[in-house]
């Protein structure tokens, strides 16, 4: 049975990045992949390594061949692959442990015909947080062409790694990597595979760590004229396929911005977005974790851990709806209810502090999520507030809730279903157990 992604990786001397990249792979939440390795012509221990993890996972396809150069890789990988949807790493960059289920997810939910997710880039030991399209959406070919006319040498648009193809439309126009250039040629698949897409997905949750500084085409010692050949080859590409994706009118009401596009390939390479936010410290992106606790034994781990799972979960959305956890918190303890009481209780069940509490429900209230008022103090009482979801509330409430049974998933994966019954009512004597004490 043919996986559902193939996932291409092409392979040169390599041998310092490559463990993280497949590691990182292989590590996904999502299982039902193809990882092919295609060796080109390596002369360090690349090749051996790759074959090491061919014999370790039987999802792990290795293919050596002499030197053709990245796109020639590429190819062979497309030639091979079998899955319902391509993905593309480099070898070294490496992938978060949700990237193919999160992609995958989207692109079947949506019928999407190519996903495109923002993605991380790493200087050293800070990362940040890089994208375009500012929000969760389905787009038509025209609305994608559209936000790509705004940023046109944006690595975002650009690449390969950060987005998801259907194999089938690759096969049935033939699309393939041009071996004749060794600059952008990634931009011009895109550019191909574009044109004969209808739906493209929007994920504003990065899904890929950027390491690698590409070579400019100064640093591969061409000529000038192969330089400006290429740069002329890449505008008619890009010329050629707003006409085909405009009409008549529509194009000539952009043509000044389509010589925008001309204007920035005239530099050396692509440019990075502007993104969402200031580098942070690698290992942070995402919020602390202490490693060392993961693997501890106590009822504090225990209950760190759950913690921590869950709000691997609820990342998606927070990037989604520009939320943080503390706001995610509340939303979900109010979980469509009106809730009436103090502030500290409200702090307590949220494990929040009550300055972040405060602080959480006024965001909430300013993004018309939720109303939050006082209610009348009675003399010798703590004084209440009344909280609820307002309708802007309930997309993100439905992320929350599929958020929580991913987080079941996960934890319950592996059990088998009378397993998961004998679990589910030991359970239940738990909480009884632990209500009778706490009354």
């Amino acid at each position: 049975m043919n996986p559902t992604v193939s996932i291409i990786v092409p392979v040169y001397n390599a041998e310092k990045t490559l463990k993280r990249c497949v590691d990182s792979i292989l590590g996904q939440e999502y299982e039902d992949f193809e990882l092919i390795l295609v060796d080109d012509g390596s002369t360090d221990g690349s090749g051996p390594l790759c074959d090491a993890f061919g014999n370790q996972d039987s999802r792990v396809r290795v293919i050596h061949k002499e030197n053709g150069g990245v796109s020639d890789s590429r190819n062979m990988g497309l030639k091979l692959a079998r899955g319902k949807w391509l993905q593309f790493a480099d070898s070294d960059d490496w992938v978060t442990a949700d990237a193919t289920r999160l992609l995958v997810r989207k692109a079947e939910a949506d019928s999407c015909d190519m996903v495109v997710a923002d993605f991380y880039r790493v200087i050293g030991d800070r990362v940040s947080h890089k994208g375009d399209i500012e929000e969760d959406q389905v787009l038509s070919r025209e609305e994608y062409a559209a936000y790509m006319m705004e940023n046109p040498s944006d690595y975002y648009y650009g690449v390969l790694w950060n987005k998801l193809y259907r194999r089938e439309l690759v096969e049935r126009y033939g699309l393939r990597m041009n071996t004749e250039i060794s600059w952008c040629e990634d931009f011009l698949f895109n550019l191909e595979y574009i044109r004969r897409a209808e739906r493209f997905g929007a994920l504003r949750t990065p899904v890929y760590y950027y390491v690698k500084t590409k070579g400019s085409l100064v640093s591969q010692s061409m000529s000038i004229s192969k330089v400006v050949k290429t740069k002329l080859t890449m505008f008619e590409y890009y010329n050629n396929f707003y006409k085909h994706v405009l009409d008549e009118e529509d194009y000539e009401k952009n043509r000044v911005q389509m010589y925008r596009f001309l204007l920035d390939v005239a530099g050396d390479g692509f440019l990075f977005p502007a993104g969402h936010s200031a580098p942070r410290k690698l290992g942070e992106e995402r919020g602390l974790v202490v490693r060392e606790a993961i693997g501890e034994d106590g009822v504090l781990m225990e209950a760190y851990r759950n913690r921590k799972l869950l709000e691997h979960y609820l990342a998606p959305a927070a990037f989604k709806y520009d939320l943080s956890m503390a706001e995610l918190s509340v939303l979900m303890y109010i979980n469509g209810k009106e809730r009436i009481l103090s502030r500290k209780k409200l702090a307590d069940l949220t494990d929040l502090s009550i300055s972040s509490l405060l602080a959480a429900l006024q965001k909430l209230t300013a993004k018309k999520l939720i109303t939050a008022r006082e209610e009348p103090r009675k003399k010798g009482e703590e004084r209440q507030i009344r909280i609820a979801a307002l309708p802007a509330a309930n997309a993100v409430l439905a992320d929350l809730k599929r958020a929580e049974q991913d987080f079941y998933e996960a934890r319950f994966q592996g059990f088998t279903k009378e397993e998961l019954k004998t679990y589910c009512d030991l359970e239940e004597t738990v909480k009884r157990n632990i209500r009778r004490v706490l009354q």
